[in-house]
């Protein structure tokens, strides 16, 4: 009895120990899949990017069916024909060819390297599953778009209002497409405003809140296509990088240019205006609506770049300029509509108006240096304010993402509370308005007197509480600092 006994417990040792071994195996197999999986997991799929030929520097979708060769080289039906026919009906001296000098500088195995993905389109999605990306009904109404604005942007009021409404209805226009015979223009925006006012972040928080791409170049930069600088196509490039090159989403981006008034018409010169008058001409196509070939992954065409076509009809194009001197501009056809007739006002009534820039008409801007044709594709102007001291106490701890909040945050991973006094708010908001550079003084001012404290506070696990002061801002003293459990003592 007892062997038998001795039997059947061996016998379930060895069940659970073969038990054991099979959930062993499995486990380890998981892990080995889970870890191939966390290796795959951030490579790219090779399938999501189309082929590009060799020769033509052409992708797939433009080329047609390729012929693949050893070694990942795929050349085009259409180029692989062009070499057949040239070797069958032409002369070619190979001897000659072969005892030139400089053949060695053709390096054929550049040819086996592979095309990075960052200069590959994205495929196509397949028609059978269409998706909109917008639908009329899931577009934010204008007072949506700017209580979301309002978050994050301090003042502005008319020109947030503007811009919701303009990129409301672009998007509405956008999602319809061509319903009918009346063919809705595109809502190209021009605005105006000193530098420092909020242009580019306001710009930069419209994109973010309605989740699509967004290219931002300096106008600066760019010049006529065959001069040194960046062609006019490559903002279309930018805005394809930042789509993921996907062709598709690109179209349906926003492009913000700054500085455009750098771009404004050269007076008094005889020379070719290759950075001004020109790359506005280069412009119109892209600001209308046209099909672009742009590179992929660079900024200017060459050889080695592959191509690919976007069509600018539904990017909506943001221009944004100081326009300095424009404001001289309107108070002179101000002051001599002001000098005329028997009423006639003082012609210096408008020498310290604050909002001169919201009376600027069309004819100002070409004045300035514009052409006609430029601000006619431009048809939605607004103006942004200066900003004054109390708007710059207001940047400092209003928005959502102020950098007040940023930092107090900061120091709560170290378990410190920052405060702020009032008075030092304001004495900062001083210091940025001398620096005449508007919101982006107050970053580099709060970062100067922030450092030390920054430095300090990890050393000493005792500091409970940070507050800065008007003193410490204005050199006269230093900042309270509060010990845990200690009244607070003016460091």
């Amino acid at each position: 009895m007892s062997d038998k006994k001795d039997e059947i417990y061996d016998k379930d040792v060895v069940d659970a120990v073969d038990s054991d071994d099979e959930n062993m195996t499995a486990d380890i197999t998981k892990t080995e899949e889970n870890a191939k999986s966390e290796k795959n997991k951030d490579k790219p799929d090779e399938d999501e990017y189309e082929e590009v030929w060799f020769i033509c520097r052409r992708p797939e979708s433009k080329a047609g069916k390729m012929v693949n060769l050893p070694n990942s080289i795929h050349i085009c039906s259409e180029c692989m024909q062009k070499a057949f026919d040239t070797m069958n009906n032409g002369n070619i001296p190979y001897n000659d060819l072969m005892n030139m000098s400089n053949i060695n500088m053709v390096n054929l195995s550049d040819l086996t390297n592979k095309i990075p993905n960052q200069q590959k389109v994205k495929k196509k999605k397949p028609k059978e599953e269409p998706k909109k990306e917008f639908d009329v009904k899931s577009i934010p109404a204008p007072h949506r778009i700017k209580a979301s604005l309002d978050e994050y942007v301090i003042g502005q009021e008319k020109a947030k209002k503007v811009i919701s409404v303009a990129v409301y209805n672009h998007y509405k226009r956008v999602a319809t497409g061509s319903m009918d015979d009346i063919e809705i223009e595109k809502s190209n925006m021009l605005m105006i405003g000193p530098t420092g006012s909020g242009k580019t972040y306001l710009v930069k928080t419209l994109a973010r809140l309605l989740d699509v791409p967004l290219a931002i170049a300096d106008a600066t930069s760019l010049t006529e296509a065959g001069y040194i600088g960046d062609d006019i196509e490559s903002v279309i490039s930018k805005l394809l990088a930042a789509a993921g090159n996907d062709v598709e989403k690109a179209e349906r981006g926003i492009v913000f240019i700054d500085e455009i008034d750098k771009i404004a018409k050269k007076k008094n010169t005889n020379q070719r205006d290759v950075s001004g008058e020109s790359v506005q001409q280069g412009m119109l196509k892209l600001l209308e609506g046209a099909d672009v070939e742009v590179p992929v992954g660079a900024n200017s065409k060459n050889a080695m770049v592959p191509l690919t076509t976007v069509n600018t009809r539904n990017i909506l194009f943001i221009c944004g300029g100081a326009f300095p001197g424009l404001e001289d501009i309107i108070k002179e056809r101000l002051n001599k509509q002001a000098s005329v007739g028997f009423r006639a006002d003082l012609k210096d009534k408008y020498d310290e108006d604050p909002g001169i820039l919201e009376k600027v008409t069309l004819d100002d801007i070409r004045t300035f240096g514009m052409i006609p044709e430029f601000i006619g594709r431009l048809p939605i102007v607004y103006t942004l304010q200066g900003l004054t001291e109390a708007m710059l106490v207001q940047i400092l701890k209003e928005p959502k993402n102020a950098i007040l909040k940023q930092y107090q945050k900061l120091l709560a991973l170290d378990e410190v509370k920052l405060d702020f006094d009032d008075e030092a708010l304001e004495s900062i908001a001083k210091k940025a308005l001398e620096k005449k550079t508007g919101a982006r003084a107050l970053r580099a001012i709060i970062e100067e007197f922030m450092l030390d404290i920054m430095y300090e506070i990890p050393k000493d696990d005792n500091i409970g509480e940070v507050t800065i002061t008007k003193a410490y801002i204005e050199h006269t003293g230093g900042p309270l600092i509060t010990m845990r459990g200690v009244p607070a003592l003016e460091g």
